[in-house]
């Protein structure tokens, strides 16, 4: 623990030292922006940096600032200045100038000026530049100098350019801002221009207002004889135009009758073959609603048909077959009886021979009277007339009938298209429908008993027909 405590102060003081020298080269590097120059001064010599950074060693070393930017001041000199007339002028100009940016420059402008102030400075180059533009305007006219400054600026950028080149400075550029004089000679230079020019436009204007006299007369001349040549083809153009509308109103009337008779014929046709179209269209929807009725109708036959079969069928399963089967049944019981009864006679016929006489006996009275009981019933029916049998018949038809409708019970909705053919439509066509249904019912009656319903009536005993009865051989009715 002691060594790690030892190790972890080292460190710091290092890095404590680390950064003491970090600080305290940043104090000693020293940078020069674009604007200006470093000129370093000491045990290396004087050198020039700009554009970058430098070390600045304290004690042996030491550095000044000079700027690099642009200069603008006032050349106005208060003395008069004499032109190469010997006119006094007053000349006010403005002149931008900087130090240039090669080291011989920049080391020539800090021997001379970088340990003087700012004014000191202008002063002394607006000496050097008053006294060159005074030797300019005194070799040139007033003329020149108002009419062609530019002129005398690049004279002054050329003259100057040696001795601030001296300085390590150069004139960027060098603007006449205003010229005047005591004499007004510069007022009265464009006097003589101003009246010719006066003159001229006098000259001009009456020259103006005679050509425009002139035109004035002839246009009016022209605009008199150009009305009355309107008036006449006015006049002609109002006949023709009237002329024109009266065969123009001579054409639309015509039109208008042919256009009219053409439209009374196209709606003519129109209206006619729209009723064409009409009954043509009334044709299809009757024979498509009579297809519809056909198919109805072939539809109904068949589900009629299917209901007649499955009720005929019904009525085999359920009547005939169970005939048949109880049929059967009593066969057989009556077999299986016969045989029991026999085994056990034959079995004890010898002990109970007493008995089996007078079970005998017994069977035989019972036979006597179940046949005598079958003589009375069939005598009661043969007593039965022709209203008993339709009575009956007429009873047990509603059942049958009721059965063979009850598919139309399960119906949820009938649609009916009418196509207005008398009884055969609507709501006719059903209850006709039922009624032959109900009609079938002999037939179908015929079909399962095989015998025919005038047969059977004619062999029943018509209404008041009362016969008398047979007499048996012991004097009482028999069957």
């Amino acid at each position: 623990m002691h060594i790690s405590s030892e190790i972890f102060v080292i460190a710091g003081l290092m890095v404590l030292a680390i950064l003491l020298l970090m600080a305290m080269f940043a104090r000693l590097y020293r940078k020069a922006g674009p604007h200006e120059a470093l000129v370093v001064y000491g045990f290396r010599g004087t050198r020039i940096v700009k554009g970058r950074g430098t070390v600045i060693f304290p004690m042996v070393e030491n550095y000044r600032e000079l700027s690099l930017q642009l200069m603008s001041f006032d050349v106005a000199p208060q003395q008069d200045l004499y032109t190469k007339q010997g006119v006094a002028v007053t000349v006010e100009a403005v002149a931008q100038i900087k130090v240039k940016s090669d080291p011989e420059s920049i080391q020539t402008a800090a021997e001379q000026f970088l340990t003087k102030s700012d004014q000191a400075r202008e002063g002394l180059i607006r000496l050097v530049m008053e006294g060159h533009l005074r030797g300019i305007i005194g070799q040139l006219s007033v003329e020149q100098i108002v009419k062609e400054p530019e002129m005398v600026g690049d004279r002054m950028r050329g003259t100057c350019a040696d001795d601030m080149s001296k300085m390590g400075l150069e004139v960027v550029s060098f603007t006449i801002k205003e010229v005047r004089d005591k004499n007004e000679y510069i007022t009265n230079m464009g006097r003589p221009d101003i009246s010719r020019i006066r003159r001229d436009a006098d000259v001009a204007t009456a020259e103006a207002e005679r050509d425009t006299a002139i035109k004035r007369a002839e246009a009016t001349r022209a605009a008199a004889v150009a009305k009355a040549q309107a008036d006449q083809e006015r006049v002609l153009a109002e006949t023709l135009s009237m002329a024109k509308q009266s065969e123009a109103q001579r054409d639309l009337e015509i039109k208008k009758a042919m256009y009219l008779e053409t439209v009374k014929k196209q709606q003519a046709q129109a209206d006619k073959a729209y009723d064409i179209q009409t009954n043509i269209m009334q044709q299809q929807v009757i024979a498509e609603q009579v297809k519809v009725r056909q198919v109805e109708k072939e539809h109904e036959i068949k589900v009629q048909e299917a209901e007649i079969t499955r009720h005929e069928n019904e009525l085999i399963a359920t009547i005939l077959k169970q005939a048949e089967i109880e049929r059967r049944r009593i066969e057989t019981l009556a077999s299986a009886e016969k045989a029991r009864l026999t085994s056990e006679a034959e079995g004890r016929a010898s002990s109970i021979r007493a008995q089996g006489e007078a079970e005998a006996e017994i069977i035989l009275k019972k036979g006597e009277a179940e046949a005598k009981a079958m003589s009375v019933k069939a005598e009661a029916y043969q007593e039965w007339n022709q209203a008993a049998v339709v009575d009956k018949l007429i009873t047990n038809m509603p059942e049958v009938v009721r059965a063979l409708a009850s598919p139309l019970a399960n119906v949820d909705k009938i649609t009916i298209v009418s196509t207005g053919n008398g009884d055969e439509a609507g709501m006719h066509k059903i209850t006709g429908d039922l009624t032959k249904i109900a009609a079938q019912i002999p037939a179908l009656f015929e079909t399962l008993s095989g015998m025919q319903m005038s047969e059977l009536l004619g062999r029943v005993k018509t209404i008041g027909d009362k016969s008398p009865k047979p007499k048996g051989p012991d004097g009482d009715g028999a069957a």
